[in-house]
């Protein structure tokens, strides 16, 4: 089978980053699959081959007919079977090249957050009605993220479905944090952006701080807001309890040091940094919000309703003093039994042979 992966920006985020691990398990299956960034970027993608771009113009990201243009082309000499857009832009460019251009291949859009959050206005409900009107299958990554869809574009029951993120096995033996090893130390991973929280986040270690003296937050991550936690960290005087280490290669070497990890997002699909903290068995407290309650229940973290920002510092305080040995133990057979990549993988290749059969 000939795949081919549309992903949004050649950046270091969950969704470019899956798709590219998708695309190692599918290519080491027999498939040949190729993928093509919309938009150019500096990030070192986890591709074992080499990742292409359209160099679609983001200032033209409404009305880019030489990007659409130039993925017929890519089409046509490629000849893939299925063409999956993964998250952000790439269900526009695939579909209006496609309108446009006139190829035939089924279009799969892979939904991986919460729809609904982003639809601000008339045009948006109706330019995206649109879009979900013309793709051949939407796969989401949690069954929250599934329902917001369909509450919005319910006519596309019939062509949707829900698979997971998956993580990827590795080694766990290079933890760390080594100089902060006599303190309590809670990591956040996360880029800087308003979805993350991280404002919040600092107000809920200042409580968790005045009454663990010995806290320390690791935040890694980069993004469009870091400038601006970076002033609140020293509003709040925390700027010997907060460290900022920007993007890193492997922030599982963070995660399996960390005591705790926390994420109080607002919006979330199904965040692959809780399964590698359960894979890493670090135990997770994490808000109500997404997918998340899909896997973090009284048997493997901590979840908090969104806002309760005590309830959230008391829970972190909580296992800095007493983890939940079973909820760990739980949380890492869950995430190898239905969450590794391998495994996940083969869904995809299930339903891609499902559509060309119809």
């Amino acid at each position: 089978m000939k795949i081919l992966h549309l992903i949004h920006k050649i950046q270091n985020r969950g969704a470019e980053t899956f798709a590219c691990q998708l695309a190692n398990h599918q290519e080491k299956r027999g498939h040949n699959v190729k993928v093509f960034a919309l938009f150019n970027g500096e990030a070192n993608l986890p591709l074992d081959n080499e990742v292409f771009c359209l160099y679609a113009k983001e200032r033209n990201r409404f009305l880019d007919f030489r990007a659409w243009k130039k993925l017929a082309l890519i089409i046509k000499d490629f000849q893939p079977d299925i063409i999956q857009a993964n998250a952000g832009d790439t269900l526009k460019y695939a579909i209006f090249s496609k309108k446009i251009f006139r190829w035939k291949q089924p279009v799969i859009f892979r939904n991986a957050s919460e729809v609904g959050r982003y639809l601000k206005s008339p045009f948006q409900r109706h330019y995206n009605k649109y879009l979900y009107r013309n793709v051949n299958w939407v796969i989401s990554v949690s069954e929250a993220s599934k329902l917001d869809l369909l509450n919005h574009f319910p006519f596309i029951n019939q062509h949707t479905t829900v698979i997971p993120v998956g993580i990827e096995k590795t080694k766990l033996d290079k933890p760390n944090l080594s100089e902060y090893k006599n303190a309590k130390n809670i990591v956040h991973v996360g880029g800087f952006s308003f979805e993350k929280n991280h404002e919040e986040l600092l107000e809920i270690f200042k409580f968790v701080v005045e009454r663990n003296l010995n806290a320390k937050l690791h935040l890694v991550g980069d993004g469009p807001l870091k400038s601006k936690i970076h002033s609140k960290v020293q509003s709040l005087g925390l700027e010997d309890s907060v460290i900022f280490y920007g993007f890193v290669d492997n922030p599982l070497d963070y995660i399996i040091a960390a005591d705790v990890l926390v994420l109080p997002s607002i919006i979330e699909g199904l965040p692959g940094v809780l399964l590698e903290a359960m894979y890493c068995n670090t135990p997770v407290v994490a808000y109500n919000v997404g997918g998340i309650p899909e896997i973090v229940t009284s048997d493997t973290g901590l979840l908090i309703e969104k806002g309760d920002k005590k309830k959230f510092g008391e829970s972190i305080l909580e296992i800095l003093d007493n983890p939940n040995r079973d909820q760990i133990a739980n949380a890492h057979s869950i995430v190898l039994s239905k969450y590794t990549n391998d495994i996940i993988s083969e869904k995809f290749i299930h339903l891609y042979q499902e559509i060309l059969e119809r």
